[in-house]
Parts: C-alpha cells; structure tokens; sequence
C-alpha cells in the first residue's frame, strides 16, 4: 500500500525575531495566515453592552436556572416596550389637533365685510320674451309659447346669450333698493357692484379690496341699513317643479370678506318681507395646522394668487375653481358665475352641468365674518310709511358688527414629534434601560458580525502548497517529490530500504539564511 510521509520544516530567519510560541496543528497556523481578527462572540458583547439584563441573560457563565430567569425577564420587558411604542406610534400618526380660542383679539383690521344680496327669483316675469321662455324652459319650467298662446313646436329663436339675459331680466336694484344708510351717511345703488352667483344677477356692497369702508363703532346704527322692495308681483310661475325652482320669497344674504367671492347658494341665509332682520357680525380668524394634520394649504411666500382669476385662496374660490373644472369636462363649457373666460353654457344644458361636489383643501389661515340674525316685526311707524304691501315685498336689513373685537382660533397640534421621542425615550428607560447609544452599540455588532461573514464568503482562501509562518509547515510526500532537485534513488548506499532517498548533508560553512536541508 502506498506510504505518505509527512516532513516538518522550519525555516530560519536572517534577522533575529523573537520567536513565537508554536501553535502545534494546523489550523491555528492558518488563522494566523490570514491575519484577519476574528469578531466578538455574542457572550464578549452581552457582557460589555449598555442594554441593561442582556450580560446577565446572554454573558459568560454556566447555564442555569438563574440565567433563564434573566433571559424570560429580559424577553418579557421587550415585549412590553414594543407593545407600548406601538400604541405611541398609532397614536402619534392619527395627528390629534386641539383648538386655541382668543375671545377678544384686536379689532378687524380689513374693516367694514362686503355684504351680498340676491332676489330668490332670478328671473322677472315681466322682462322674459318669446324667445328667453323658449331657451329657459329647462330652468323655469314655463311652456314655450308665443304671445297668442300657440306651443312653439316650429319657432326658431337666434342662439341664446346668457349673460345677456340674465342683465335684462334679473332684478335691478335701482327699482329694489329704497333706502340706503351706512354709519349715519346715505348710500345708494352705485354703491353696490354687480356680481353673478347660482341665483343669477346679484350685488354686493363694500365689495372693493382696495377701498373698503372702515367700521368705527360697534352696535345698531354703526353698520349697513337699507330697505328692499323684493317685487313678488314679478316671481315666476310655478308651472312645472325643477331644480331650480324654489317655493320663497325674499333676499338671499351671504357676509364675507373681500377677497373671497360669493358663494351665497350654499353660505349665504334667508332674508323674508315683512320683517326687520338684525345680523349683529363678529369677525372670525381661523388658523389651520398644514398637512398631515390637515387638508389645507399654508402660505406662499411669493405675493401671487394661488387660483387663477381670484387675489387670494379661499375655500369658496376654490369650490368655484373646482366646480368650473368639473363643468368643463363634462360639457365643455362654464356657467356664468364662473370664473374664466371659457364659452357660457347654453340654457339648455344648466340642468345638466349644475353643481359637483368636490372635496377640496382649506386656507392655512381664513377669515370669515359670523354673523348672528335676529329677524323682527317692523314698527307701526314702518309699516305706515310704505303701506298695505309691506308684509308682500318690504324688507329692512340692518348689518353690524357687534363690538369691534375678532374672535382668534388656532389648530394646535397636540402630540408632535417632540413628545412622541419623549415618550419612547421613557419607556425605554423603564422597560429595557436603553437609549439611543444602547442601539447604535447592537446596531454596530450586527454590522461587525455580518461583515466579518461577508468575507470569508467573499475572500475564501485556497489550500497552500506551503506555509511559512517562521513556524512549522507540512509537506506531504508528493509535494516533496514534484519540488525536490534531486533524483530518486532505487537503493540507499550501504543497502536498505529502496523507497527511501539519501539524506541530504549541509555544505561546508555556516548555516542559515533560508536554506535548510531536510531529510526524505
């Protein structure tokens, strides 16, 4: 059978080092080849670890009962410290919001609130022609008939211009309005701007940005009184019932601010005749929280508009902006109190492309005016000076601030991001005794043992044929056979063994160097 002999060499140095102590088998010779330091155990880093119960649970040490004890208690106040920074994060990702409330700020500083008015009948009886009954039929319900009274199956009435009918036909104020004060001075109906909303022609008063009207006092008398004839002999017919009929009479009021347009159909209130009606104002300045606590947009630092068409945002702009977009796609056209200078839509087709309800964002802040209405009887004095049709078409308005103070909210966010690293500060504390510095320790352990893995994959070293340490190194028979100079033998002088080759004898002179001999 074949015999392998196994040489042990050790190789000399020129300059003297000091010479190392012997590993004695090969795998510690390897290690050392490589030169590389092996990472921490996981008993070396539990011992040295700030993480408080871990050198307990996962340290040096015999196994035992105490040890598992550790171990339990350590899992248990893990499991509770997750547990609770779970419930802190759900809560903290709700964005819980208080309201701040200042009861008396300074007083409004954008001065007296524009104040629009629309007659609840959009059309006049009276003012309609052949042709605008014919084009309305959709809106007012009305037959299209000529003036004989014959249906108009076979008229033909040139296309429709609304805007053109809704100035002929809607109510004039000139012939509504009948009385006009504001503070104690007389006011008249160019004093008031021409604006079209869902009902139609309608005016408001202060309406101007630039020129508003200051308010000096607070109380009755202080603010905006007129009187209005609505002209109920001019409603329309209820002949057919559609979605924009309505069974009132009266004025429809909305209070808001000048930058903010009207959006009377849906903010605005009820103003009936034969009454007085009160609306004592109180000025309102809300602040809401940005997102993700909020659906609101916060201020631009740039002096632009945010909506085309419109000074600043507000929600009713944005509901118009909106809704004209919706109305747009759908019929290719606007409404007229829309903005924008797209095609009007015919009369035919407002049934069809009125109102989309859209949900849209809020101003970061917005100002609003509240008001507070108190509808009354008029005096016998009132009713006396206009006659027997006061309770048919009569109305007295009377606007007013209250007191010249605003009322100042504000969105709080109640759990930010400060209370909630607070709070999971703590309860590391109590559960785990950890901190930040505890995390980044295990965090850098991770790494060190991941990496030290990463290259023994990575960098596997081959089998040497030959290792030189200034230790041992191990020769097998064969590699002495393939790398030796000299010539095999088939016997050995002086007879024995003819497996064997000769010794090999040193030359005459000092040793060292590398060189050294070495028996087969």
């Amino acid at each position: 059978m074949p015999i392998e002999i196994v040489c042990k060499i050790k190789f000399a140095e020129e300059d003297a080092k000091p010479k190392e102590k012997e590993a004695g088998d090969e795998q510690s010779l390897l290690g050392a080849a490589q030169g590389a330091a092996a990472p921490r155990d996981l008993a070396t880093f539990a011992s040295t670890s700030t993480l408080h119960g871990l050198g307990r649970a996962c340290g040096r040490g015999p196994h035992g009962l105490r040890r598992t004890l550790w171990a339990l208690a350590l899992l248990t106040s893990l499991a509770a410290f997750l547990y609770q920074a779970a419930g802190l994060a759900r809560g903290y990702l709700t964005r819980p919001h208080l309201v701040a409330m200042d009861p008396a700020a300074p007083a409004p500083a954008a001065g007296f609130p524009a104040v629009t008015l629309c007659n609840i009948n959009r059309f006049r009886h009276s003012a309609l022609s052949d042709a605008d009954i014919f084009h309305l039929a959709n809106l007012t319900g009305l037959p299209p008939k000529d003036r004989d009274g014959h249906r108009a199956a076979g008229l033909r009435y040139p296309e429709p211009d609304m805007v053109d009918i809704l100035n002929r036909t809607g109510h004039q104020l000139a012939d509504m309005l009948k009385s006009c004060n504001f503070s104690g001075h007389h006011c008249s109906a160019s004093n008031f701007s021409v604006v079209y909303t869902r009902y139609g022609k309608c005016y408001t008063f202060n309406a101007d940005p630039q020129s508003s009207l200051p308010s000096r006092a607070g109380g009755m008398g202080s603010g905006l009184e007129i009187m209005l004839d609505i002209q109920q002999e001019e409603y329309l017919p209820i002949w057919r019932e559609t979605n924009e009929t309505s069974f009132e009479a009266g004025i429809r009021v909305q209070i808001h601010s000048q930058e903010e347009p009207p959006y009377i159909h849906q903010l605005g209130f009820g103003v009936s005749p034969g009454f007085q009606t009160f609306v004592s104002c109180q000025e309102q300045r809300l602040t809401y929280l940005p997102q993700p606590w909020g659906n609101c947009r916060a201020e631009s630092g740039l002096r632009e508009p945010e909506l085309q068409g419109y000074s600043a945002y507000s929600v009713s702009a944005c509901r118009l902006r909106c809704e004209k977009e919706a109305v747009l796609q759908r019929c290719h056209c606007r409404m007229v109190h829309m903005p924008g200078n797209e095609t009007i839509c015919p009369p035919n087709i407002y049934i069809e492309c009125a109102d989309h309800t859209l949900g849209l964002p809020r101003a970061a802040i917005h100002s609003s005016t509240h008001p507070s209405i108190h509808p009354s009887t008029p005096s016998s004095a009132d009713v006396a000076s206009v006659g027997w049709c006061w309770r048919e078409n009569f109305l007295v308005l009377d606007v007013f601030f209250e007191a010249l103070t605003s009322e100042a909210m504000e969105q709080r966010a109640a759990y930010g991001l400060s209370a909630l690293l607070g709070d999971l500060g703590g309860q590391m504390g109590l559960f785990i005794g950890a901190s930040v510095l505890t995390l980044l320790e295990i965090l850098d352990y991770i790494y060190e043992v991941s990496w030290d893995r990463l290259k023994r994959v990575w960098r596997r070293p081959k089998t040497p044929l030959r290792t030189s340490t200034g230790g041992i190194s191990t020769l097998v028979l064969q590699e002495l056979k393939e790398q030796s100079p000299c010539p095999s033998r088939g016997h050995i002088e002086g007879g024995g063994a003819s497996g064997l080759l000769p010794n090999h004898h040193h030359p005459p002179g000092p040793r060292g160097g590398l060189f050294e001999d070495f028996a087969c």
